[in-house]
C-alpha cells in the first residue's frame, strides 16, 4: 500500500474523532493460550524421535488488548503479546518480550483502524486461516518450510497498517515496514535494506469465505537488524549455497489465495500460495503449493480434519541442491472440545518427497529425514483464557 493512501486513511480515522464528544470508556483484558503435548517423529537425520512439544496447535501466549472510547465511534486501541515456550518457560520470537504482536493505533467503526508496531501481514490477515495447519493440522501440517509466511513464522517489525471496516462481509487493508535505516549511496544499504510491504483483501458471506493477500520483503535479516524482519526469518528454503559461501534471501515475493465453503457440518477449502525468492549473487527459488482441506463436525464438540498439500519447487543453487524438488503431504486430525475453552487433539502427518528433493522435511518436527519419507503423529491439549 502506498504511504499517501495510508497517510490518507489515517487522516480520515483522525478526523472522525473529532467529530464528536462522549464520555471516555476504557477497558483492558487478558487473554492467552496453553498448548502442550507429545509429538512422535518417525525419522529426524536417520533416528525416531520421541518428545514432548509445545504450542502445536496454538503458539502459546498471553497478551494484554485495551481500547479507550474517544468518541465519535472512534477508539485508541493497543495489543501486547507475548509469546512462550511451554514445555521450559523460555521467551519465543527471537526472545522477544512481546514477540507476537505489539502495536497502538486508533479504530473507527467507520474508517477501520492504523495501527503502528509488530504485527502481520495481510497474507497471514486475509489468507492464512483458510490453511488447515490454522484450522487442526498444528504447525507440523503447515506447508513446507513455511515458505509462504501462512503459518505465521515471522512478523513485520516497525510497521503502519491499516485496516478497513467490515463492509457487507468485505474487508482490505495493507501494511507497510520500514527498515529504519536513513538513505545511503553504498549497495545494500539506505531505507530498502530490510523492509517490507504487503496488501490483501477477504470476503465471507454466510457459508462463503474467500481472502487473498501479497507480501514483498527486501533484504530480511540480512546486515540490518533493526529492520523490518529480524531473528524469527528461517526455514528450508531461506538460503542458497553459491560456491563454498552461503548466502541469505535477497528479495522475497508471496502472493497466496484461498477459499471455503460450509455446508450443514462440512466444509470443503483450497488454498494456493506461490512464493519467488531471490538469493544474494542472484540465484533464486519458486515454490508453488496447491491444498485441499475439509472438516466435518460429527457432533458440536467433535471435529474431524483432512487436507492434502502438492509443493512444487525449482531452485538454482538452493541449500539442498535440488533442481525441481516436489513435495506431498496429507494432514488428519480429530480435535474434542471438553469445554468452550478446552480441547485435546490427534494429529497425523505424512510427507513423501519426489522430483529432486533428496529428503523429507515436516515443519516444525526437528529436521529433515535421512529419507524420502517422514511421518508425525501429535497429540496434545489445549486452553484458552
Amino acid at each position: 500500500m502506498k504511504m499517501t493512501q495510508l497517510a490518507a486513511a489515517l487522516c480520515g480515522v483522525i478526523a472522525a474523532a473529532a467529530t464528536g464528544a462522549a464520555q471516555a470508556q476504557s477497558n483492558v483484558s487478558l487473554y492467552g493460550i496453553l498448548d502442550g503435548g507429545l509429538a512422535y517423529v518417525s525419522n529426524v537425520g536417520g533416528s525416531k524421535n520421541f518428545t514432548t512439544a509445545d504450542g502445536l496447535q496454538s503458539g502459546n501466549r498471553w497478551g494484554l488488548k485495551g481500547s479507550e472510547e474517544l468518541g465519535g465511534g472512534t477508539s485508541a486501541i493497543f495489543t501486547l503479546e507475548n509469546g512462550f515456550n511451554l514445555t521450559n518457560g523460555a521467551l519465543g520470537q527471537g526472545s522477544r518480550e512481546f514477540g507476537r504482536q505489539a502495536f497502538v493505533g486508533l479504530s473507527n467503526k467507520s474508517f477501520g483502524s492504523v495501527t503502528i508496531g509488530r504485527q502481520y501481514d495481510s497474507v497471514v490477515d486475509f489468507v492464512s486461516g483458510l490453511t488447515s495447519a490454522k484450522q487442526f493440522a498444528t504447525k507440523l501440517g503447515a506447508h513446507v518450510g513455511d515458505v509462504d509466511n501462512l503459518y505465521n513464522s515471522f512478523r513485520i517489525n516497525n510497521s503502519i497498517k491499516y485496516t478497513s471496516a467490515n463492509y457487507g462481509g468485505f474487508s482490505f487493508g495493507g501494511l507497510y515496514g520500514f527498515s529504519n535505516q536513513p538513505s545511503s549511496s553504498t549497495p545494500g544499504n539506505g531505507f530498502a535494506n530490510n523492509r517490507a510491504w504487503s496488501v490483501g483483501a477477504s470476503y465471507a458471506n454466510g457459508p462463503v469465505k474467500f481472502g487473498i493477500g501479497y507480501l514483498e520483503v527486501g533484504t530480511p535479516n540480512g546486515s540490518n537488524t533493526g529492520g523490518a524482519v529480524s531473528g524469527d526469518y528461517s526455514g528450508d528454503f531461506y538460503s542458497a549455497r553459491i560456491g563454498t559461501t552461503t548466502v541469505g534471501v535477497d528479495k522475497q515475493r508471496v502472493f497466496a489465495t484461498g477459499g471455503s465453503y460450509k455446508f450443514g457440518p462440512a466444509n470443503v477449502g483450497f488454498v494456493y500460495s506461490n512464493t519467488q525468492l531471490r538469493y544474494v549473487g542472484g540465484t533464486g527459488a519458486r515454490v508453488s503449493n496447491y491444498e485441499l482441506n475439509g472438516t466435518y463436525n460429527l457432533t458440536p464438540s467433535l471435529l474431524l480434519g483432512l487436507s492434502y498439500t502438492y509443493t512444487d519447487a525449482s531452485t538454482r543453487s538452493a541449500t539442498l541442491a535440488d533442481l525441481s524438488p516436489k513435495y506431498h503431504q496429507v494432514n488428519a486430525a480429530v480435535d474434542y472440545l471438553l469445554s468452550k475453552r478446552t480441547d485435546v487433539y490427534l494429529v497425523g502427518i505424512y510427507q513423501k518427497a519426489a522430483g529432486d528433493a533428496t529428503a523429507a522435511s515436516i515443519n516444525g518436527a526437528g529436521g529433515a529425514s535421512s529419507t524420502k519419507t517422514q511421518a508425525a503423529v501429535i497429540s496434545g491439549l489445549r486452553h484458552k483464557f
